[in-house]
């Protein structure tokens, strides 16, 4: 019984899903604890299979661990196998916390090395702003990408939302997007004081709740009215800024992007929801989709605000389409940072006032810190109060 495609999602304050394949029936079981080869605690959860046109995937189960104590190590092995002991370390429940932020992120010889980049400084948890595999309708393309980034996504929690790669919708043959996405990549949409009912849209805190963390669909109804837009009015009311003091979000098409690839593909959304993001004073949004890296000031209505969001495009974690290099001259004057070149970005937040934001550019054998900024809470901020 070989397991592949593990890897490891939060799931409310203390637990953990762990989702793995089989090619043969295996049990759905989880069994770990926090000494090497000891599992004294086990979790029985769910088994599911897909069809893709001619193809036929292996049983994908997942089970919910806990409840776990923060910053600590657990080993687990999965459907009770001796031969691959595997291991995660829980989120701490407070503050300093690390975010790893890739997007787009593929199978490439450039994915290999943003990885091993990202691998070589300690972090929480990493967040992706959806185009996971670039399978593409190739199916087991999904299997070769669970195999690429098992050996991070076993051992720290990777929370993502889906891109336009993940529809592999085929009219007529595969009438029903996101077949692939959804069965492997399940996340906590029904977890927490806000479930969304959708795979494709969900919130989370982190950090003991001082992180709010919405993840966003960029491919599914967004406009007012729609299921999306009613739960994030809902979910952005819900969150006591005086207990939580940053609140980001991800989508994939960006809302603002002065590259000339993917020009105005996020505008339909930004028109739908940028008032409820400033109105609830997000703090920052992460998008990918453009294969490049830019960092714009806190913008609302594509002016500079001091009270909106600060805004970075992070489409750069290798993927096999290659780099979008031409941009729009003259530079707006929102857009502060701006560079065609593979890396990954990572949010600090240090305390309840500042986060620090690092993008670090793939220089051959070392992540090189190209851009930089200090990112302050909105909460506290006077001049933004509503």
């Amino acid at each position: 019984c070989i397991q592949f495609s593990v890897h490891v999602s939060a799931v409310g304050p203390d637990k953990m899903r762990v989702t793995w394949i089989t090619d043969d029936d295996a049990p759905a079981m989880v069994d770990y604890g926090t000494a090497s080869g000891q599992y004294p605690f086990s979790a029985t959860g769910t088994t599911a299979d897909y069809s893709y046109l001619m193809y036929h995937s292996g049983n994908i189960h997942d089970a919910v661990v806990g409840p776990l104590k923060p910053s600590t190590t657990y080993y687990y092995r999965c459907s009770s196998d001796p031969s691959r002991e595997f291991s995660f370390r829980t989120p701490p429940s407070g503050l300093p916390f690390t975010f790893v932020i890739a997007g787009d992120l593929g199978q490439t010889e450039w994915t290999n090395s943003t990885l091993q980049h990202i691998a070589a400084a300690d972090y929480d948890m990493l967040l992706l702003p959806g185009d996971l595999s670039y399978a593409d309708l190739d199916q087991p393309r999904w299997d070769s990408y669970g195999r690429l980034v098992e050996p991070l996504a076993s051992a720290r929690p990777w929370m993502v939302t889906e891109g336009n790669h993940e529809v592999e919708k085929i009219p007529l043959l595969e009438r029903h997007p996101f077949k692939a996405y959804n069965a492997r990549w399940r996340m906590p949409y029904d977890a927490g004081a806000s479930p969304s009912g959708s795979n494709l849209y969900y919130s989370f805190d982190a950090a003991g709740g001082a992180v709010h963390v919405i993840m966003l669909g960029s491919y599914t109804d967004y406009d007012a009215g729609t299921a999306q837009h009613t739960w994030l009015q809902g979910d952005l009311a819900g969150v006591d800024r005086g207990k939580t003091p940053f609140v980001v979000a991800l989508v994939h098409a960006p809302w603002y992007n002065s590259n000339k690839a993917h020009q105005g593909e996020g505008d339909g959304m930004r028109d739908a929801m940028e008032a409820l993001l400033y109105g609830a004073r997000v703090d920052a949004v992460f998008a990918g989709h453009v294969h490049a890296y830019e960092r714009f000031a806190r913008v609302y209505g594509d002016k500079e605000d001091q009270c909106g969001p600060v805004y970075v495009t992070i489409g750069d974690g290798g993927n096999r389409e290659g780099l979008a290099e031409k941009y729009i001259e003259p530079q707006p004057k929102t857009s502060v940072f701006r560079e065609a070149s593979f890396g990954h970005g990572r949010l600090q937040v240090v305390n309840v006032t500042h986060a620090l934001w690092t993008w670090h550019r793939n220089d051959d054998d070392e992540p090189v810190v190209a851009d930089q900024t200090w990112i302050t809470s909105l909460a506290p901020n006077p001049a933004c109060k509503k």
